[in-house]
Protein backbone atom coordinates (compact mmCIF):
# COMPACT_ATOMS: atom_id res chain seq x y z
CA UNK A 1 0.00 0.00 0.00
CA UNK A 2 2.96 2.14 0.67
CA UNK A 3 3.61 2.12 -3.08
CA UNK A 4 0.59 3.55 -3.79
CA UNK A 5 -0.23 7.03 -4.10
CA UNK A 6 -1.93 8.54 -1.95
CA UNK A 7 -5.93 10.13 -3.01
CA UNK A 8 -4.47 13.23 -1.39
CA UNK A 9 -1.27 13.08 -3.72
CA UNK A 10 -4.01 12.32 -6.76
CA UNK A 11 -6.14 15.47 -5.80
CA UNK A 12 -2.92 17.46 -5.78
CA UNK A 13 -1.16 16.43 -8.56
CA UNK A 14 -4.98 16.83 -10.33
CA UNK A 15 -4.91 20.62 -9.30
CA UNK A 16 -1.57 21.22 -9.86
CA UNK A 17 -2.56 20.17 -13.84
CA UNK A 18 -5.76 22.43 -13.63
CA UNK A 19 -3.77 25.40 -12.62
CA UNK A 20 -0.87 24.79 -15.39
CA UNK A 21 -3.90 24.11 -18.02
CA UNK A 22 -6.05 27.85 -16.90
CA UNK A 23 -2.50 29.47 -16.47
CA UNK A 24 -1.73 28.44 -20.27
CA UNK A 25 -4.87 29.21 -21.58
CA UNK A 26 -4.95 32.63 -19.71
CA UNK A 27 -1.89 33.49 -20.95
CA UNK A 28 -2.74 32.12 -24.67
CA UNK A 29 -5.78 34.39 -24.12
CA UNK A 30 -3.63 37.43 -23.39
CA UNK A 31 -1.30 36.87 -26.09
CA UNK A 32 -3.80 36.51 -28.63
CA UNK A 33 -5.78 39.59 -27.13
CA UNK A 34 -3.03 41.73 -27.25
CA UNK A 35 -2.15 40.80 -30.69
CA UNK A 36 -5.79 41.20 -32.11
CA UNK A 37 -5.76 44.63 -29.94
CA UNK A 38 -3.02 45.49 -32.48
CA UNK A 39 -4.15 43.94 -35.20
CA UNK A 40 -7.43 46.16 -34.64
CA UNK A 41 -5.86 48.93 -34.00
CA UNK A 42 -3.99 48.87 -36.86
CA UNK A 43 -6.70 48.10 -39.52
CA UNK A 44 -8.73 50.56 -37.95
CA UNK A 45 -5.90 52.96 -39.04
CA UNK A 46 -5.38 51.76 -42.05
CA UNK A 47 -9.50 52.44 -42.47
CA UNK A 48 -9.57 55.68 -41.57
CA UNK A 49 -6.36 57.37 -43.94
CA UNK A 50 -8.17 55.21 -46.15
CA UNK A 51 -11.40 57.25 -45.56
CA UNK A 52 -9.40 60.39 -45.14
CA UNK A 53 -7.80 59.75 -48.65
CA UNK A 54 -11.12 59.07 -50.08
CA UNK A 55 -13.30 62.00 -48.93
CA UNK A 56 -9.92 64.20 -50.44
CA UNK A 57 -10.14 62.56 -53.84
CA UNK A 58 -14.28 62.72 -53.76
CA UNK A 59 -13.48 66.85 -52.82
CA UNK A 60 -10.72 67.12 -55.43
CA UNK A 61 -13.07 65.42 -58.05
CA UNK A 62 -16.21 67.49 -57.41
CA UNK A 63 -13.78 70.84 -57.78
CA UNK A 64 -12.51 69.18 -61.03
CA UNK A 65 -15.82 68.66 -62.90
CA UNK A 66 -17.10 72.62 -61.52
CA UNK A 67 -13.66 73.85 -63.24
CA UNK A 68 -14.83 71.30 -66.44
CA UNK A 69 -18.37 73.42 -66.73
CA UNK A 70 -16.72 76.69 -66.26
CA UNK A 71 -13.84 75.87 -69.00
CA UNK A 72 -16.75 74.88 -70.71
CA UNK A 73 -18.80 77.76 -70.53
CA UNK A 74 -15.87 80.01 -70.75
CA UNK A 75 -14.85 78.07 -74.11
CA UNK A 76 -18.36 78.61 -75.49
CA UNK A 77 -17.97 81.95 -75.07
CA UNK A 78 -14.43 82.61 -76.23
CA UNK A 79 -15.79 81.00 -79.25
CA UNK A 80 -18.90 82.14 -80.35
CA UNK A 81 -18.85 85.47 -80.43
CA UNK A 82 -19.65 87.45 -83.52
CA UNK A 83 -16.19 88.92 -84.26
CA UNK A 84 -12.92 87.63 -83.53
CA UNK A 85 -10.02 89.04 -81.25
CA UNK A 86 -8.75 90.65 -84.70
CA UNK A 87 -11.90 91.91 -85.66
CA UNK A 88 -11.98 88.96 -88.10
CA UNK A 89 -15.64 86.75 -89.21
CA UNK A 90 -15.30 83.60 -87.16
CA UNK A 91 -16.89 81.86 -90.26
CA UNK A 92 -14.85 83.68 -93.21
CA UNK A 93 -11.39 82.29 -94.97
CA UNK A 94 -9.53 85.71 -95.09
CA UNK A 95 -6.19 86.24 -92.76
CA UNK A 96 -7.99 87.78 -90.20
CA UNK A 97 -10.58 85.19 -90.07
CA UNK A 98 -11.68 82.29 -87.83
CA UNK A 99 -12.56 81.46 -84.55
CA UNK A 100 -10.65 82.64 -81.69
CA UNK A 101 -9.84 79.02 -80.66
CA UNK A 102 -8.38 78.52 -84.42
CA UNK A 103 -6.22 81.90 -83.94
CA UNK A 104 -4.79 80.73 -80.65
CA UNK A 105 -3.46 77.78 -82.40
CA UNK A 106 -2.01 79.28 -85.40
CA UNK A 107 -0.39 82.24 -83.07
CA UNK A 108 1.38 79.12 -81.12
CA UNK A 109 1.39 75.72 -82.34
CA UNK A 110 1.85 72.83 -79.61
CA UNK A 111 4.54 70.92 -82.33
CA UNK A 112 7.19 71.53 -84.09
CA UNK A 113 6.45 71.67 -88.02
CA UNK A 114 8.66 73.43 -90.39
CA UNK A 115 7.17 72.74 -93.27
CA UNK A 116 3.96 74.19 -91.89
CA UNK A 117 6.03 77.25 -91.06
CA UNK A 118 7.25 77.87 -94.50
CA UNK A 119 3.78 77.17 -96.50
CA UNK A 120 2.54 80.00 -93.92
CA UNK A 121 5.56 82.52 -94.64
CA UNK A 122 5.15 82.08 -98.30
CA UNK A 123 1.32 82.56 -98.14
CA UNK A 124 2.48 86.18 -96.43
CA UNK A 125 5.03 87.09 -98.87
CA UNK A 126 2.55 86.11 -101.81
CA UNK A 127 -0.21 88.88 -100.26
CA UNK A 128 2.26 91.20 -100.56
CA UNK A 129 2.91 90.38 -104.38
CA UNK A 130 6.97 90.03 -103.67
CA UNK A 131 9.03 87.56 -105.51
CA UNK A 132 10.18 84.96 -103.22
CA UNK A 133 13.45 84.21 -103.55
CA UNK A 134 14.06 81.92 -100.93
CA UNK A 135 12.73 80.51 -97.31
CA UNK A 136 15.06 78.70 -95.07
CA UNK A 137 15.94 77.07 -91.52
CA UNK A 138 16.65 74.08 -90.06
CA UNK A 139 14.20 71.61 -90.17
CA UNK A 140 14.69 70.16 -86.31
CA UNK A 141 11.77 67.96 -85.93
CA UNK A 142 13.71 64.97 -84.98
CA UNK A 143 14.93 66.55 -82.12
CA UNK A 144 12.09 68.27 -80.98
CA UNK A 145 10.28 65.37 -81.25
CA UNK A 146 10.92 64.94 -77.55
CA UNK A 147 8.86 67.99 -76.51
CA UNK A 148 5.59 67.31 -77.64
CA UNK A 149 4.02 67.84 -74.44
CA UNK A 150 5.59 69.27 -70.85
CA UNK A 151 3.66 69.90 -67.50
CA UNK A 152 5.28 73.32 -67.40
CA UNK A 153 5.55 74.17 -71.23
CA UNK A 154 7.51 77.36 -72.54
CA UNK A 155 8.04 78.59 -75.87
CA UNK A 156 10.50 77.53 -78.19
CA UNK A 157 12.20 79.63 -80.45
CA UNK A 158 12.03 78.46 -84.63
CA UNK A 159 14.78 80.35 -86.36
CA UNK A 160 14.01 81.09 -90.01
CA UNK A 161 15.73 83.50 -93.21
CA UNK A 162 13.90 84.54 -96.21
CA UNK A 163 15.19 86.79 -99.04
CA UNK A 164 12.27 88.74 -101.16
CA UNK A 165 12.74 91.03 -103.87
CA UNK A 166 9.89 93.89 -105.16
CA UNK A 167 9.80 97.74 -104.75
CA UNK A 168 9.42 99.83 -102.26
CA UNK A 169 5.54 99.32 -101.71
CA UNK A 170 5.93 95.97 -101.63
CA UNK A 171 8.87 95.40 -99.09
CA UNK A 172 7.48 97.87 -97.31
CA UNK A 173 3.92 95.87 -96.97
CA UNK A 174 6.29 92.70 -96.09
CA UNK A 175 7.49 94.26 -92.99
CA UNK A 176 3.96 95.32 -92.57
CA UNK A 177 2.65 91.98 -92.47
CA UNK A 178 5.00 90.45 -90.46
CA UNK A 179 4.54 92.59 -87.74
CA UNK A 180 0.72 92.59 -88.20
CA UNK A 181 0.71 88.23 -88.31
CA UNK A 182 -1.41 86.46 -85.76
CA UNK A 183 1.97 84.39 -85.62
CA UNK A 184 4.42 86.30 -83.54
CA UNK A 185 7.71 86.60 -85.26
CA UNK A 186 10.95 88.42 -83.67
CA UNK A 187 12.85 89.78 -86.67
CA UNK A 188 16.60 89.65 -85.53
CA UNK A 189 18.10 90.52 -88.74
CA UNK A 190 17.04 92.73 -91.62
CA UNK A 191 18.94 93.73 -94.84
CA UNK A 192 18.03 96.09 -97.95
CA UNK A 193 19.88 96.59 -100.83
CA UNK A 194 18.84 97.98 -104.42
CA UNK A 195 16.82 100.96 -105.87
CA UNK A 196 13.29 101.90 -105.55
CA UNK A 197 12.19 99.67 -108.13
CA UNK A 198 13.99 96.61 -106.88
CA UNK A 199 14.75 95.92 -103.32
CA UNK A 200 15.88 93.30 -102.20
CA UNK A 201 14.85 92.41 -98.41
CA UNK A 202 16.55 89.73 -96.35
CA UNK A 203 15.00 88.85 -92.97
CA UNK A 204 17.29 86.65 -89.85
CA UNK A 205 14.14 86.11 -87.56
CA UNK A 206 12.37 83.71 -85.69
CA UNK A 207 8.97 82.42 -84.50
CA UNK A 208 7.73 80.04 -81.96
CA UNK A 209 6.50 77.12 -81.15
CA UNK A 210 4.84 76.05 -77.29
CA UNK A 211 4.06 72.02 -76.45
CA UNK A 212 1.17 71.18 -75.07
CA UNK A 213 0.85 71.22 -71.43
CA UNK A 214 0.38 67.09 -70.13
CA UNK A 215 -1.67 66.28 -67.51
CA UNK A 216 0.22 63.98 -64.88
CA UNK A 217 -2.45 61.06 -63.11
CA UNK A 218 -1.13 59.38 -60.80
CA UNK A 219 -2.09 56.54 -58.86
CA UNK A 220 -1.35 56.50 -54.98
CA UNK A 221 -1.73 53.20 -52.64
CA UNK A 222 -2.64 54.00 -49.33
CA UNK A 223 -0.48 51.94 -46.90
Amino acid sequence: MSGMPSAKRVLIDKANSTVVIVVSIAAFLTVFSAVATKAFISQAAYQNRLIDSKRKALTQLQNDLKAVDQLKTSYYDFTGRPQNAIGGNPLGADTKDGTNAKIVLDALPSKYDFPALTTSLEYLLSTQGVKINSISGTDDEVAQGSNESSPTPEPIAMPFQLSVTGDYDRIKGVIDVFEKSIRPIQLKKIDVSGRQDNISLSIDAQTYYQPAKSLNITMKVQK
